[in-house]
């Protein structure tokens, strides 16, 4: 746990001042390297924001963190939607339903049914709570108690759906907790080998969860498939800052697009895991250090569709004179090439190359178009309820991954009305942007995209089948229901994870009929026809014709082009 304290405004603009002329004096010392840029978004958001997530429709849902967390009634949430050209930076922002406690810097995935979970957190008035947020019903709903105090907590969703959790101080030393969505109970998870405070957690495709454990050159790995921790290599350096009567601290840990994980230490140092393929301890290898003397304790990063990672780091912490622990300014920017194994800085969000921010108060979310959205604290506020309202958009350069590309096999229609799509790397070869113990931001899930010549739209897609990562040609599904509002035509669809897109497949919105509708017409699932005349005339060739509702209606008429006509609440009867 932290206690983080505001440093002196004078000092603070010295140290700026003297790091970017260090940096300045290095820009100019290296040859130029391409990297990505920075655009600031059009429309700032409603309030500050800190977490953001990202939903299975596409949509951002960012927290607020409000001025006094630790009387607030519930934390504060809003939505950024893209434009319909799929841009985020000209999205527009709406508020949200507020949860029921607030909470800052805690656990939060994004289920499989599309629905948001959070536990705990280091301030705030949920630190023994967990709640669930529902996209479809934008409404908070509270879990049964766990028994547990989630401070700091990792989690990560596993493969049955279910989330392990790692509480701070748990009732059991080292213990763990799952919640099961279906069940909507907790169990109690096997114990690990050390404490998880301030770890950071990576999925491997084997689906084993690797961390270094907590001021330790030790690691482990949970197994989902036996439930249990199991001890794995030592770290050939140290990763976690050291604070004289403090937990130490770490930074973000990725998994690499050639298989390796890849972890941002505290103390400055990195280092790389290559897994063994088998039950046997992997293979860690030393990486390069952070350079300029700089750390990643508490810092965001972000998997980068190209398979770099841009990160975000500062200063070493200390413990000041007064037995205080302060985390410096300002923050430098970096892209690491795994490949070229270097770093490369990049200017900072708001021009020159620093922030004038602690590290701790950035957070990093993967985009579908491929960019990365960053927000941070308001320049010169290092209390933990700056975070601003103004965010940035990171664009990289070069090209997706191509081992990261999705593959579409198939898309059929299913009973209900919504679609099952299968495919190949649905979900990816990473989990997408990463901090730590503070905050999980995973998205290695598949999103559905269409377009055509009018705009971009996105599906809302549930219960994909698998939560893990670089899944090569096991094949995959997921569901996903059309947007209410989209209209009949032909569409170019796609799936993305993690920025990286499918190749595009020919796809045909469906003509949407119901014979006991009364209202605006327009043939879509929220407005559709009345009568079976209207959807023909307006169903393309080879489109497909959806009945909703029941009921039914004497029309006589010749069908005379190729089409599909599919009744989603029973059977049907054409003709007589």
């Amino acid at each position: 746990m932290k206690i983080r304290t505001k440093r002196s405004t004078i000092l603070a603009l010295a140290r700026c001042a003297c790091w970017t002329l260090f940096g300045l004096a290095l820009a100019c010392a290296r040859p130029a390297m391409a990297v990505g840029h920075w655009v600031a978004l059009a429309n700032t958001a409603p309030d500050s924001v800190e977490l953001m997530l990202l939903l299975s429709d596409g949509t951002v849902m960012a927290a607020n963190n409000p001025s006094d967390i630790t009387g607030a009634t519930g934390s504060k949430w809003y939505r950024l939607t893209p434009d319909n050209h799929g841009s985020y930076v000209n999205g527009t922002w709406e508020m949200r339903a507020q949860a029921g406690y607030s909470r800052l810097f805690y656990s939060s995935e994004v289920l499989q049914d599309g629905r948001v979970f959070v536990a705990g957190g280091e301030y705030g008035t949920g630190t023994a709570t967990a709640e669930i947020y529902s996209l479809l019903g934008d409404s908070w709903t509270t879990l049964p108690a766990s028994g547990q105090t989630f401070r700091d907590s990792n989690s990560k969703v596993l493969p049955n759906g279910r989330v392990l959790v790692a509480p701070v101080s748990p009732t059991t030393g080292n213990g763990t907790v799952i919640y099961d969505p279906v069940a909507n109970s907790w169990s109690a998870g096997p114990s690990s080998g050390a404490t998880q405070d301030e770890a950071s957690w990576v999925k491997l495709p084997d689906g084993s969860i690797l961390t270094v454990d907590h001021d330790s050159t030790s690691s482990e790995r949970y197994i989902p498939s036996s439930n249990q921790w199991i001890a794995d290599g030592t770290v050939p350096v140290a990763l976690y800052a050291t604070l004289s009567g403090y937990i130490g601290e770490t930074g973000p840990a990725f998994l690499l697009p050639d298989g390796r994980a890849f972890f941002l230490g505290g103390s400055g140092h990195t280092a790389y895991y290559t897994p063994s393929g088998n039950s046997s301890p992997g293979t860690w290898t030393t990486g390069p250090d952070i350079p300029n003397g700089l750390v990643a304790a508490d810092a965001p990063g972000a998997m980068m569709a190209n398979g770099k990672i841009l990160c975000a780091v500062a200063p070493a912490p200390y413990v000041d004179s007064g037995g205080n622990a302060q985390f410096p300014t300002p923050t430098s920017f970096f892209e690491f090439d795994p490949v070229a194994n270097a770093f490369t800085q990049v200017a900072s969000p708001t021009g020159g190359l620093t922030d004038d921010i602690a590290s701790y108060v950035a957070t990093m979310l993967d985009l579908p178009d491929g960019t990365v959205l960053y927000s941070h604290v308001e320049q010169g506020n290092l209390f933990y309820s700056g975070f601003g309202s103004q965010l940035y958009v990171y664009v990289p350069d070069g090209a997706p991954v191509a081992s990261g590309k999705p593959i579409i096999t198939g898309i059929s229609l299913n009973s209900d009305g919504s679609y099952h799509l299968t495919g190949l790397g649905l979900n990816g070869i990473s989990e997408g942007a990463a901090y730590g113990d503070d905050a999980q931001m995973n998205s290695n899930y598949p999103l559905v995209r269409l377009a055509d010549s009018s705009g971009v739209y996105y599906a809302f897609t549930y219960d994909w089948t698998s939560t893990g990562v670089m899944t090569g040609n096991a094949p995959v599904s997921t569901e996903f229901r059309l947007p209410a509002f989209l209209a009949a035509g032909s569409y170019e669809l796609s799936v993305v994870a993690n920025g990286i897109s499918s190749d595009p497949i020919s796809f045909n919105g469906p003509v949407y009929v119901d014979f006991n509708y009364s209202g605006f017409e327009f043939g879509t699932a929220l407005f559709p026809f009345s009568t079976m005349a209207q959807g023909v005339a307006s169903v393309p060739v080879g489109g497909e014709i959806v009945l909703e509702g029941a009921g039914s209606s004497s029309e006589t008429m010749t069908i005379s082009k190729p089409m599909t006509i599919t009744a989603i609440n029973g059977p049907s009867t054409i003709g007589n």
